[in-house]
């Protein structure tokens, strides 16, 4: 599980140091499976990693959520665990991802979905150029 929920802050916070093979097979894999599972429109995901723009979509928000929480980062209660993302981040990724995450912290929404898709959000906000979605 850790692994994974590594691979996630890796590829939120785009570093290439940080991407192995295995890692790129996990997120294949979780990619598909949160696809699967929302049914959402994979243009949307597109137009998150290359304009930094998160679509009011309620299939974004979910797929969103299912990434988090198929990684760990969530808990089941829609709250982000800010700290264990952070002690998880690689070195070469935390001098610009910790300060993202701790900014951002949880945001609250209507709904799990929301909470997710809403602290995405602050990170695409907060470091654009960071900010990368499976």
């Amino acid at each position: 599980m850790k692994i994974c929920v590594l691979f996630v802050l890796c590829t939120s916070f785009a570093t290439v140091l940080c991407i192995t093979e295995e890692m790129k097979a996990m997120a294949a894999a979780l990619h598909k499976t949160c696809v699967a599972e929302t049914g959402v429109d994979e243009a949307l995901i597109h137009k998150a990693n290359s304009e930094k723009v998160l679509e009011d979509d309620e299939k974004l928000k979910c797929y969103v959520k299912c990434i988090m929480t198929q990684s760990g980062c969530m808990d089941d209660d829609g709250t982000v665990d800010v700290e264990a993302i952070i002690e998880i981040i690689p070195e070469e990724v935390k001098e610009k991802g910790a300060p993202i995450i701790r900014t951002c912290g949880s945001k609250v929404g209507a709904n799990h979905c929301e909470n997710a898709w809403l602290t995405h959000k602050c990170y695409i906000e907060n470091g654009p150029s960071e900010y990368f979605l499976v």
